[in-house]
This record gives structure tokens, sequence and C-alpha cells, in this order.
């Protein structure tokens, strides 16, 4: 358990987290334009009459993306409204052309309710985090102000591109369910969860760095053991998982500070200074009800069949927990190979096709990849769309890989010889492993007779290291066992050259 140690005792934190991800859909969710929204792109370029918020126009739901929050949904084992509604937000800001942003009332069910991830929490066991709803919402269009020494200027490309926000819960009626997130730790790997599952599902690109993931963050603290919650602090628009670690621990110190002088702690939104890790104060906090919410007079009320749930579960993939409990469980990979094989979809199907249903060949492969191809990015195509050589580069396979691994299983090559048939295809060697092996004269000699006359005449030549192995010096073993490698050029079989060689130094 996570707690910090001060002069009235030890205290812990109490973290919420509302997590946007902007949802992949090619137009935006009450519009035609489209949804690709990039930095590169040309400000104000992919925006509708609707986005703009021009005089009558309307907007229209775009099914798509509330089948995006269905599948999310489900992957977060969440209960699916057959009938919700839209609402409108209001407030007033220059990235908000309508004055309000459409989204769905805290008040009312979303479209996805009480649902939950596990996640190993910081005793090292299984930890359920509860979630209290993911609702649907626009985005806001983006504020540029170092464009002009004294104008702000709106980029509406973004104003309108469907986000997904995702809210932890908080069990009130009873403080003591630990079903939340309490340390900084736990909230980088709750964030991970949300990030793989939206990854997995297609629903999001759910990238940090690129904004399309994105959290605010609620901070409070309580004395060990306390069955209450205190008043909580938001700091907004956190987009990097160090950052949000760092900010936690920042504001949950601050806070325990000063509660241990008597003080209280006033509902604030705060700001993180990344420069030295610390939170200030940027407003006090709004109460819920000034932002006015009544329900879009322009929207009808969503409702879902249920038929239309079912279908979409049919199609749902399999999930990276899922995933990785079948890698540990039935292929037999350590826990640490199996969640980098699942840091994403494209690298977990990379490495099923390599194992293509033998088991046998799993370790090795998982081995191959951690230890080796994941150091060469530029040679191997996680998508697996590409074969042979292309820029000039070779791009290894799934079937090459898988391959080099049976190779070694069989004994045709050692390990060092499997490592130079690896180097040779990433210098750009055409054809198979087996070709390569074949063509620089690398398979492994295991002809017990040829190796048996490669031992003798080391034995022959080494006869004073014959006598010291004789008198009791076994450590000379690896002598022998070098000098046969050496003579062989690395090709014999090293297990076959030490079982002949105990053999015949008696």
């Amino acid at each position: 358990m996570f707690t910090i140690k001060c002069k009235t005792g030890d205290w812990e934190v109490v973290v919420g987290l509302e997590t946007h991800i902007e949802v992949l859909s090619k137009s935006k969710i009450f519009s035609g334009a489209s949804a690709d929204y990039n930095p590169t792109v040309a400000p104000n370029t992919q925006v509708s009459m609707v986005d703009a918020a021009m005089p009558g126009m309307l907007p229209v739901l775009n099914e798509y993306c509330v089948e995006q929050a269905i599948k999310f949904g489900l992957g977060i084992n969440a209960e699916i409204a057959k009938k919700s509604r839209f609402a409108r937000k209001q407030y007033f800001y220059p990235d908000l052309p309508q004055g309000y942003q459409i989204t769905q009332a805290t008040s009312e069910p979303a479209v996805v309710n009480h649902g939950w991830i596990e996640i190993i929490g910081d005793d090292g066991n299984p930890k359920k985090i509860l979630i209290e709803r993911a609702h649907l919402e626009q985005d806001a269009a983006k504020n540029k102000h170092d464009m002009h020494p004294s104008k702000s200027f709106v980029d509406l490309n973004r104003s309108g591109v469907m986000l997904l926000e995702i809210v932890t819960a908080l069990d009130v009626k009873n403080p003591e369910n630990n079903s939340f997130i309490t340390s900084p730790d736990e909230a980088e790997k709750y964030l991970r969860q949300i990030r793989e599952i939206a990854r997995a599902l297609g629903v999001s690109k759910a990238n940090m760095e690129e904004g399309s993931m994105r959290a605010d963050v609620n901070v409070s603290v309580r004395p060990v053991g306390a069955k209450y919650f205190n008043e909580r602090c938001e700091i907004k628009n956190m987009v990097s998982f160090k950052f949000i670690k760092t900010a936690i621990e920042y504001e949950a110190k601050r806070q325990i500070e000063i509660l241990e002088n008597g003080g209280t702690i006033d509902r604030c939104t705060m700001r993180f200074n990344q420069g030295d890790g610390t939170t200030t104060v940027e407003r006090s906090k709004e109460d819920a009800l000034d932002y006015r919410y009544f329900p879009d007079p322009d929207l009808l009320p969503l409702v879902i069949d249920p038929e239309r749930i079912e279908r979409i579960r049919r199609t749902m993939p399999e999930l990276p927990a899922a995933t990785r409990a079948r890698y540990i469980e039935k292929l037999g990979l350590a826990e640490y190979d199996a969640a980098r094989l699942t840091e994403t979809v494209d690298i977990s199907h990379w490495f099923d096709a390599a194992v293509a249903d033998k088991t046998e060949r799993a370790k090795g492969v998982a081995n191959w990849m951690i230890s080796e191809l994941f150091a060469h990015p530029e040679n191997y195509d996680i998508t697996n769309k590409k074969s042979g050589i292309v820029d000039g580069m070779r791009i290894i396979t799934p079937t090459d890989l898988a391959e080099l691994v049976d190779m070694v299983a069989a004994n045709e090559i050692n390990g060092k010889q499997a490592k130079d048939i690896f180097i040779k295809m990433l210098d750009g060697a055409d054809g198979t492993p087996h070709a390569i092996a074949d063509k620089f004269g690398m398979k492994q000699i295991t002809d017990t007779s040829a190796i048996e006359k490669i031992v003798d005449e080391v034995i022959a030549a080494n006869a004073p290291q014959v006598e010291q192995y004789k008198s009791g010096k076994t450590g000379l073993l690896g002598f022998f066992v070098g000098n046969v490698m050496k003579a062989s050029a690395g090709k014999a079989n090293p297990g076959v050259v030490n079982e002949i060689l105990k053999k015949k130094l008696g």
C-alpha cells in the first residue's frame, strides 16, 4: 500500500481519473467533416458549418461513433444503456464556437455505465478499479497563442471530433471499498490498461504524445484507515504518464501539509508546472450546476437495440489481458515476456503468426523477438504486410524467425550460427534461413563419427593437458571443447562434443 508518512501519522492517496480518448472514425461525431485531426493539416480546413456553429445548422449523430463507444464499454466489462440522451454543457471559451459542449449529463446514464478493469495493485495482487461511466462528447477547437504578439487564433479542425470520457468511480456509500486508485503507480497501470484496450479494439490511437489521450487527475488524501473521503483538487489535461505520477505525489503532499496545519482543502483546478514538478491553484472549481446542463433539443434520445450490442460483442477480439494470460498459462512464457509481447495488438499478432500453434516454439520466438528483433525495428514490419527486400532493407517475417528457431531446436545450427544467420538477414541476405545456412556453410555438424575424428586430433595434439585432466583438473574440459569447436569452425554440435570428450578423456 502506498502511504505518505508525516508527523501526524500515515496518509493514503485517493485518485480519480477522467480520461479522454479521441475516437477513431472517418467523420466527426455530429458532422460529416473529416475526423482525421492532424496538427500538420492546414488550420480550419476540416470544418463543417455545424462545427463552426453557423446559425440553423443542426447536428446529426454519427452511428459509427456510437458503435465505437459500445465496443469500448464491452471491453471494460460495463453495462450499455439501452437509452440515453445528449445534453448541452454551458460554458464560454473561444475554442467552443457554440458556447456549449454537446455531451452526456453526469446526472443521467451515459452510453457506458458501471464498468471495471483489473490491474496489479501495489501489493502485487490483482485489483479491480471501478469505472462509473464512459460518455460521448465533442472535442473543442484549439487555441493558438504563439502566432502573433498580441492576438490569439482558433483552429476549428479539432472541433467536433468525438471524445470518449472515461470516469473512475468511488464507492461513497462504502468508503472502505478499495476499488479505486491509491498511488501514482496504480494510476499509470490503470491508464496503460485503458490505452491497451482502446488500441486493441481499434477505438482510439490513445497516444498521449499526440494528444489523442489525456487525463484530468483528481487527488485527495485521508488518514490511513479513515472511513470518509476528503475534498479533492483537479489537475487538468495531463498528457504524460511521468508527469501524472509526479503531479499526484506532489499534490498529495501539498494537501497533507495543509490538513496537518489545521487548514481545509478547497475544491480547485490546479496547474501542473512541468519545470519543477509542482502544482499551483489555477482557479476555484465551479460547481457542476454552473454548467447548466439541459437536454439538447436538436438531438433525439439515443436508443440502442440489444441485438446491435450482441452483434458488436460477437466481433470483439481477444483483449491484451486475456492474451497475456494465454501466453503465461498455455505457452509457458514469463510474465515479463508476456507483457512485452502484448504492448500492442500488432506485436502480439506478429508473435502468434511466428508461433503458428506450435507451443514448443513459443519461448524461442519470444526470446528472439525481445532480445534481437525489437532492437532492429527497421528490419521488420510489425503489421506483417511487407516481406523481402524493401527500400534496400531485408524485412524479417514471422516465418523467417519461426524457421530460425526450429533450426536451433532441431540441432541443425547452434546458437552462434543462428545469430550469424540473423545478422546476415539484417545485412540484406535474401532467402530463407535454411538457404542462407547452406550458402554460407553454417550448418552444424551432428555426425558423431566426424566429430569423433576432430576430438581425436585435438586430444593427440594436447597430451600434457590430457594428463592434467586425468589427474583431476576436470576444469580443462572447456579447453578441449573450445579447441574442438575451433577446429570445426564452430560447426560441431557442442552437446555431442562434450559427450564424446568426457567418454574419451575418462
